[in-house]
């Protein structure tokens, strides 16, 4: 590695003290002022770099001008990725608290960086023509994304886009603490309330000395009550509980971001915050998105009803008289149903799933499908004992690091996420990433038995880690790892998700704690149409999710409640029952980071739906088409524009046709984006 790489942020690691010690990778201890000072040093690399961008004579060249400045991206990249990493997963306070003001601060940093016009000037003023076609469309969307901050206008104008950004920052900063603080309990009585639940779970949620059970909105405790609890009201309880996190102090929150949004974008000359948010986009503008939401909804609508009307069948056969179902017993009655239409229960393959095992399968599946191999990455310093480091090599050749931090504790993100950490620039710099997620396992439940869906979300957000380090070897910072589209990004990770349901691969590593045997292959078939069922009933709660990112971003402010837009829409796109209270937009923290563009999960489901399509069903791991995704897909990262990448994969434009296998529906291709990327 480049010393000079080194040097961008100081250490590249805050937990790294600089040398090893004798309790090297059993947690590295930060103080808030370390922490503080490590920033500062990557804040006063940045300005340096800029400062010699400025100072460079002669002619405009990527290397005097496009160089220094991506260097200095490359820094503040760095330098918040790891204070974010911090303040989600740290396990002392202070240390988080401190992480989420240098994260701000890094933030303010690129604010004023991309509104400084003689940076843009000297970008835009280079001489490109004999430049790589990498190199031209870096600088293309650099400049854009300048514009698109406001940089061309005048001082005025730009002091207060600024001031705005940095009031966005915060806003969104405190949004997700919030969430990660609100932690909140469910209370149960006597071990009857928990009847249904699996055997590990009730053992790993004893009674105390007053015969009292504490259930938390963790997600291992609050997904296996949703799915398998025979007590609706112990259901319906957790159902409020989850919704309710970080309610009321983020209703607040929301509405005062949405404002500072609202007018960002009216100032930059856009109709609405969504409009801005997809102009860099291959979606292009809010009302592409709408179109899309309106085919997905009307090719959904019947047999999501149908599926409704089976389910809410099979419901009343237990209870007559039942008039509809409740939002919090959803998921329990899919549950019986598949039990009984499918003959698959989803516990009866929990037992082949311990996290130990699942973790060794997916890394030796992307490691076959990738020609790969992943190793303990020895001596790491990570934040928490916890966590452990591993090495991605090609043959003997190092390509980057990952961590993986997998269990939930007090204090850290609840959620499942991927998080770049170092931008990888080929020859100069490995790419580093992280996992943060809350699988079962870990703490007293060492054994960490997992349902299907945690599997699925496994190999979901290592998708996303392969993407970041394959395709973390560009020349260039700003179009390393996942720096695609931002509608782009959940490709790689869903297309990675539909290996889960190959039985052959499953075999390879799903093997039952106790026995050794291997899952079955007509079990895992069972699994397979079990877990078909309800398709529809996804897209339309995806596009409940979508709709509803969409319309608080595109309602004037002054006319937005944001708990009746949550009713309607719930109303207009979802057949169960409004349960009243609901308040899940206070702890959906895509509103913070996707802001306007969830619908990315749904037009990116289209894209690796086809893109799976090209897979051999027979084996799955064959090399051949393996290698030409990885080339043509993961490989560029964003070094080329995603309609290309989908272009040189597919051999054309995409389209709907794996998509409507998928969900067993016929209709029309979307239209609006899809006919302006073709």
């Amino acid at each position: 590695m480049n010393p000079s790489a080194v040097e961008a942020t100081g250490r590249l690691r805050p937990w790294d003290p600089g040398n090893e010690s004798d309790n090297a990778g059993n947690g590295a201890e930060i103080t808030p002022g370390e922490l503080e000072a490590w920033v500062q040093h990557a804040l006063a690399r940045q300005q340096a770099l800029i400062e010699s961008l400025l100072r460079a004579t002669g002619p405009r060249t990527a290397e005097n001008t496009l160089r220094p400045y991506d260097e200095a991206i490359a820094t503040l990249s760095a330098a918040g990725s790891q204070t974010a990493l911090l303040d989600s997963v740290y396990p002392v306070k202070a240390v988080r608290d401190m992480a989420r003001s240098l994260t701000q601060k890094v933030a303010e940093a690129g604010t004023a960086l991309s509104l400084n016009q003689d940076v843009y000037r000297a970008l835009e003023s280079m001489d490109l023509e004999s430049e790589d076609a990498v190199t031209r469309h870096y600088a293309k969307q650099t400049l854009l994304n300048f514009r698109l901050a406001g940089v061309d206008r005048d001082q005025e104008t730009r002091d207060r886009l600024r001031e705005l950004s940095d009031r966005a920052i915060a806003l969104s900063l405190l949004f997700g603490k919030n969430v990660q603080e609100s932690r909140k309990r469910v209370e149960v009585s006597s071990g009857a309330e928990l009847e249904g639940l699996p055997p590990d779970y009730l053992k790993n949620h004893p009674p105390d000395e007053h015969g009292r059970i504490a259930l938390t909105t963790d997600y291992p405790d609050m997904q296996p009550v949703m799915t398998f609890a025979d007590n609706p009201d112990l259901r319906a309880r957790m159902f409020h509980a989850y919704n309710t996190r970080a309610y009321p102090e983020n209703r607040q929150v929301l509405l005062d971001l949405l404002r500072v949004r609202q007018e960002v974008a009216k100032i930059l000359g856009f109709d609405c915050w969504a409009d801005l948010a997809t102009a860099n986009q291959m979606m292009r503008s809010a009302a592409n998105m709408q179109t899309l939401i309106a085919d997905l909804e009307q090719a959904s609508r019947q047999g999501a009803e149908k599926e409704y009307a089976m389910v809410l069948e099979f419901a009343r056969k237990r209870h007559p008289g039942l008039t509809g179902i409740k939002s919090s017993d959803r998921g329990y009655w899919y549950e019986q149903y598949r039990r009984e239409a499918f003959d698959f229960d989803s516990q009866s393959v929990r037992p082949y799933f311990p996290y130990s095992q699942v973790e060794k399968g997916v890394m030796e599946t992307a490691a076959r499908l990738f020609q790969v191999r992943f190793e303990r990455w020895e001596g790491a310093r990570v934040w928490h004992p916890s966590v452990s480091a591993w090495a991605v090599y090609e043959g003997e050749h190092l390509s980057g690091r990952f961590y993986l931090d997998m269990h939930p504790r007090e204090g850290k993100d609840k959620w499942f996420s991927a998080a770049p950490l170092i931008p990888g620039i080929g020859g100069r710099q490995l790419p580093e990433a992280a996992l943060i997620c809350n699988f079962p396992g870990g703490g007293d439940d060492g054994l960490g038995l997992m349902q299907y869906s945690d599997v699925l979300t496994f190999f979901h957000e290592f998708g996303h880690l392969m993407h970041e380090v394959l395709g973390g070897r560009q020349l260039w910072a700003g179009v390393s790892g996942i720096a695609t589209e931002g509608d782009f990004v959940e490709v790689p990770s869903q297309m990675l998700e539909e290996f889960f349901h190959d039985p052959k691969l499953l075999g390879s590593f799903a093997r039952h704690y106790q026995t050794g045997e291997p899952i079955a292959e007509k079990l895992v078939e069972s699994m397979n149409r079990a877990s078909a069922f309800g398709r529809a009933d996804w897209v339309r709660t995806q596009l409940f999710y979508t709709s509803y990112a969409l319309d608080v971003h595109r309602l004037p402010i002054e006319d937005l409640d944001p708990d009746t837009l949550l009713e309607q829409g719930y109303r207009r796109l979802m057949p169960y029952e409004w349960a009243p209270g609901n308040r899940m937009y206070a702890s959906f923290t895509h509103l913070t980071g996707y802001s306007s563009n969830y619908y990315t999960y749904l037009f990116d489901k289209v894209i690796a739906l086809d893109f799976f399509s090209q897979f051999d069903r027979e084996d799955l791991l064959e090399p051949s088409v393996a290698m030409r995704y990885r080339k043509a897909v993961l490989d560029p990262g964003g070094s080329k524009p995603g309609t290309e990448l989908i272009q040189e994969f597919l051999g054309r434009a995409q389209n709907m046709d794996a998509f409507a296998r998928w969900v067993g529906v016929e209709f029309e291709s979307p239209r609006g984006a899809e006919e302006e990327n073709a």
